[in-house]
């Protein structure tokens, strides 16, 4: 899995990541099941998150980092509960930003 893993709902895209991408609409209330030799977990969905959009792998706190592809993209503004979207209105973007050169 240090490469990633796929199966029917997700994506993730690497071992460090702690989210990962939806590939097809998902409803509160359904479970992702993650059954990887490296990687074992059970996501219940907390809200309905569209195809493409990213999920908490695990619970996130405030200034906790966003880790997407082995990569750094960004920090969470808020608190980011296990399931739930995470995205621009609950993280700090960090990518291609200018004012952040070398602070990243």
């Amino acid at each position: 899995m240090e490469k990633g893993y796929s199966q029917e709902k997700i994506i993730i895209l690497h071992l460090k990541d702690n989210v990962g991408i939806i590939k097809k609409d998902v409803n509160k209330g359904e479970k992702i099941v993650i059954e990887e030799e490296k990687f074992k977990n059970t996501i219940e969905v907390r809200e309905k998150i569209p195809y493409r959009f990213k999920i908490a792998l695990k619970d996130i706190h405030v200034g906790d980092e966003i880790i997407k592809s082995g990569e750094l993209i960004g920090r969470a503004k808020e608190e980011i509960k296990k399931g739930e979207m995470v995205h621009v209105h609950n993280i700090e973007g960090l990518r291609g930003r200018g004012d952040l050169k070398g602070k990243e």
